[in-house]
């Protein structure tokens, strides 16, 4: 019973299937072949603008170098103080860009708000040498705690970062998660609300290593093959990449895996706010599920041998904070994700009594 994170779970069949069948025969060499010019026009397709598409093999590859192509190593990218790109890089932004800012925000559930965005950018004075000058927004999809921003909180966000001629990035780790649960197509969850590029991901939902790098502005992507290829992400055999994305978009897989997901972590939802005690800081909205546990509890579903990440953030609604004896705690499902796993949690703690009538935090 493994919550610990979605990318625990290995690949799909089909994209398991695809990359066999890619390795048959022979095919240019870097990203040349014909698999790779299928899947940028599957993109172009997916999302109604004539993309500009690098593959890679990582996610931290995907949002290091795609704001390497958007920001200067005077500059500063401002995104939530917990966001991947600020805490679980390695210093991989900053090391690519040459020395750029990385600006963390403060906001709950990791969500940055438009008025936390313009009050920074006013302590940044434009043309200020002594200041690093602000060139990109990175916000994430689904945020670093399973929240989701929706359509017109994008598009203020980005109304802000236009009043200074910033870059709008988006770190899509789990892009398609949050997709499902907005109902939206990518086309309104991305450019139509002024995102410029997409750090598109598909490794955490089904694939065994392929991300994309997606510039919805051209003028930006100038840089990027060069960036790809001298830091070392320009695979030779690139159609290995172009086929596991290939079976992954294909007949709308992608999204299949992410509803099974989604759906797996609304039932283990149900489960955890089911158990004495315990407490949702805030509603589950993509396929990661934080609950504030009481030790004991946890103590029970640690000997059934449940498997999760106990969570420190600053970015909890006011009052939700673990007291004496809880500790907050991610849980993460994935597209392999059985129920039977989930009904396990709840029967390791059968004396739990049910508490329907207990209200979720910011609900």
């Amino acid at each position: 019973m493994n919550f610990r994170s979605d990318n625990t779970a290995g690949a799909s069949d089909e994209v398991l299937a695809a990359l066999i069948a890619a390795n048959d025969g022979a095919q240019s060499a870097y990203g040349a072949d014909e698999i790779t010019r299928r899947v940028e026009h599957r993109l172009r397709e997916i999302f109604e603008n004539d993309v500009v598409v690098f593959l890679v093999a990582t996610g931290t590859a995907a949002n290091t170098l795609g704001l390497s192509c958007v920001t200067p190593p005077w500059g500063a990218v401002l995104c939530h103080a917990e966001a991947h790109i600020c805490v679980d890089e390695c210093g991989a932004p900053e090391f690519f860009t040459g020395g750029a800012k990385i600006v963390g925000l403060p906001g709950i559930g990791c969500k940055v708000e438009p008025a936390t965005v313009a009050s920074q950018l006013a302590k940044m004075p434009a043309g200020a040498v002594s200041t690093s000058q602000p060139a990109a927004l990175s916000i994430s999809q689904a945020t670093e705690a399973g929240t989701i921003y929706a359509q017109d909180e994008i598009a203020a966000l980005a109304e802000v970062a236009r009043s200074r001629d910033l870059a709008v990035h988006m770190d899509g780790a789990r892009f398609t998660n949050a997709l499902v649960t907005l109902g939206c197509s990518p086309a309104q969850m991305t450019w139509k609300q002024g995102v410029d590029l997409l750090s598109f991901g598909a490794t955490k939902n089904g694939c065994l290593a392929a991300e994309a790098v997606i510039f919805f502005d051209k003028t930006r992507a100038t840089e990027m093959a060069y960036r790809r290829k001298r830091s070392g992400h320009t695979l030779s055999k690139g159609r290995l990449l172009a086929a596991q994305m290939e079976a992954y978009l294909k007949d709308d897989h992608w999204l299949d895996l992410a509803r099974r997901a989604n759906q797996a972590a609304k039932h283990l939802e149900e489960v955890l706010f089911s158990l004495h005690g315990v407490r949702i800081p805030w509603p589950r909205e993509a396929n990661e599920v934080f609950a504030v546990i009481p030790d004991g509890t946890f103590g029970r579903l640690q000997a059934a041998g449940v498997l999760c990440h106990p969570w420190p953030t600053d970015s909890l609604p006011p009052g939700s904070a673990p007291r004496k004896g809880e500790t907050l705690y991610r849980f993460v499902t994935s597209f392999r994700t059985a129920p039977e796993e989930i009904e396990a949690v709840r029967r390791a703690c059968l004396e739990a009594t049910p508490r329907p009538d207990r209200m979720i935090a910011g609900s």
